[in-house]
């Protein structure tokens, strides 16, 4: 695929230390407000690593996985075929709107927002696609020098520059149409930033 179409510095890592950084994805998933019955979108899911537990956590409510990069979203619906309530979905993040039967309840991205260009016109597709009252949660990197993230003993995740603290985030989703609810530490460098629908 034409790596030119992905969000900049948004590559799905090694397994290996994908999972040394998220041993427990379904807490993380739990502390951004994700509960049974919701109907819940992972959006630019790559290899499914939060999807699967997504699945498990918010049956019998669906649970869809959006991501661009065929490949990826492959292994997460191998590693959702036994969830009846998955449904897999390849595309621009920008489309979800058109591309999900119905509002949903939640849209969760993960370790991606820091590599969107146009940051509140993706917010705006997010609103959208949310019932009234709807959540954005977004799992980002804290602003710390990238030295300071280390993961298996080496620096991990985007360049410093391209961080966020939750403040920026912040700037750049509520014009879109959001109020921030709350921030969550979900990891040792990672915040959860939950922005209600208004």
């Amino acid at each position: 695929m034409n790596n030119d179409a992905r969000f900049p510095a948004t590559l799905m890592p090694d397994k290996d230390w994908w999972h040394a950084l998220w041993p427990n994805p379904e807490a993380v998933l739990r502390d951004v407000g994700i509960k049974p019955d919701m109907q819940v979108v992972d959006l630019c899911c790559g290899d499914g690593h939060f999807t699967k537990p997504l699945c498990e956590l918010v049956h019998p409510g669906k649970a869809w996985a959006m991501d661009l990069d065929g490949g990826l979203l492959s292994q997460a619906e191998q590693g959702c075929r036994d969830n009846p309530n998955f449904h897999a979905i390849l595309g621009d993040a920008h489309e979800l709107p058109n591309r999900i039967d119905a509002p949903v309840d939640l849209v969760f991205i993960a370790n991606t927002f820091h590599g969107v260009p146009d940051k509140t016109g993706l917010s705006r597709a997010v609103h959208q696609a949310l019932k009234p009252g709807g959540r954005f949660a977004i799992i980002n990197w804290y602003r710390r020098p990238r030295e300071e993230t280390p993961v298996l003993d080496q620096p991990r995740g985007p360049d410093t520059k391209l961080r966020m603290n939750p403040e920026d985030v912040q700037q750049v989703v509520e014009p879109a149409g959001f109020e921030l609810e709350k921030i969550v530490d979900v990891g040792p460098y990672h915040y959860g930033a939950v922005f209600l629908k208004t």
